[in-house]
């Protein structure tokens, strides 16, 4: 392990050892692979929030037509419907 003085890096010792991928080409495989996997999940989890807005907008379009209809029959509204 081949490392240098980095003076961001604070903790109790003086130096942080640092890996020289050129060194470990297998290390550097692993760190690709993981790099590949964390772009995936990200792609994933993008995809699914997108998703998710989607299906909040269509259930707020929902709740407005329903409102519209509720107004239009003018159904009374009170707080204490089925309360009692």
């Amino acid at each position: 392990m081949y490392g240098y003085y980095d003076p961001n890096y604070v903790q109790h010792y003086d130096y942080f050892v640092y890996p020289d991928f050129d060194r470990q080409p297998q290390l550097l495989g692993r760190v690709n692979q993981l790099e590949r996997r964390v772009n995936q999940l990200t792609a994933q989890v993008n995809q699914l929030q997108n998703t998710v807005e989607r299906h909040t907008r269509r259930l707020n379009r929902l709740n407005q037509r329903l409102r519209v209809v509720e107004n239009r029959l003018q159904i009374p509204f009170t707080p204490y419907e089925g309360g009692f």
